[in-house]
Formats: structure tokens, C-alpha cells, sequence
């Protein structure tokens, strides 16, 4: 009998290091002078983080803050979907970041089609938010994470549980 190789594919966030940029954009809002009297709040909750400010433009600032701090963590950009900016109090802007975590229905099927039709030899599996693939040989599989890595898909794709 043949040993068959496996890998998921997911897509998740290092938490921690969400955490920790965060509190760097939060020290560096403090600190700059074009944000320092802004009153910017960063809210981080289960799964979306809540920014609170002045303005439209001051908003679009933090974003690039937020960006740079997340990239530099090794953070993907595409786990961040910005909600519709909304008025509070006051001249104030809020807008809440919604954090992606998981593959939709919609894009396994997607992967999974794209892995069928190019490798005739691995077989895709989806199983809830992520997509199992098999082989009986390592080098189909890597083939197969080379290949998804080109793919332009609209999440940050991870590969686990390589065996």
C-alpha cells in the first residue's frame, strides 16, 4: 500500500501579532504630530477592530499606519475588510475593520476546482473553512502550493499540517 501525503489550506491571522500591531500604530497615533490631537481610538475586538476619529483624512491616515504596522509583523493585508465609514458625535468618523479569518464556501470551491483541473494526480477536499489536498507524492503537493501562491485570490492562504 502507498503512503498518501496530505497539507490543509487555511487562511488565519497570528493574533498576538495583530495585538502587538496594533498597540505600535497606537503608540506612533500618540506620538505623531498630524494625529496627536486627534483623539484616535483603535478597538480591537473578537473579530473586527473599531477605528474612531476625526476625520475622513485622518482616517485614510491611520489606515496607512495600520497597513505598515501589519506588514511589518508579517501580516497579510487582505485579512482586513473596511466597513462603510460612518458619523458619530460630533464632526467624528468611525469605521470598523472587519478581520478575516477562514476560507468562504465560494472560494474553496474555487481552489479546489483550480487543483482538479491542473493536477490530475492530488485530490482536494473541502472541509469546513479550509481545503484539504492529498497526493501519493510530496512533489505533486508542492507543485500544487506553488501554484496557489500565483493564484490572485481575495484571502491570505496558509499551508498546514504537511505530512
Amino acid at each position: 500500500m502507498a503512503a498518501s501525503f496530505s497539507f490543509d489550506v487555511v487562511s488565519e491571522f497570528d493574533r498576538q501579532e495583530l495585538v502587538n500591531a496594533l498597540d505600535q500604530a497606537t503608540r506612533e497615533i500618540q506620538s505623531r504630530y498630524d494625529l496627536k490631537d486627534t483623539k484616535t481610538t483603535l478597538e480591537l475586538s473578537e473579530d473586527t477592530i473599531t477605528v474612531s476619529t476625526d476625520s475622513q483624512f485622518t482616517l485614510e491616515a491611520v489606515h496607512n499606519l495600520l497597513n505598515m504596522k501589519a506588514a511589518k509583523r508579517n501580516l497579510s493585508l487582505k485579512i482586513f475588510e473596511y466597513g462603510k465609514v460612518e458619523s458619530s458625535s460630533g464632526n467624528r468618523v468611525r469605521q470598523e475593520i472587519t478581520l478575516r479569518k477562514g476560507i468562504s464556501q465560494e472560494i474553496a470551491k474555487q481552489i479546489s476546482k483550480l487543483i482538479r483541473d491542473e493536477f490530475n494526480k492530488v485530490q482536494p477536499s473541502i472541509q469546513g473553512d479550509s481545503v484539504r489536498v492529498s497526493a501519493k507524492a510530496k512533489d505533486d503537493l508542492q507543485a500544487v502550493m506553488q501554484r496557489l501562491k500565483q493564484e490572485e485570490l481575495p484571502v491570505a492562504l496558509q499551508f498546514t499540517n504537511y505530512r
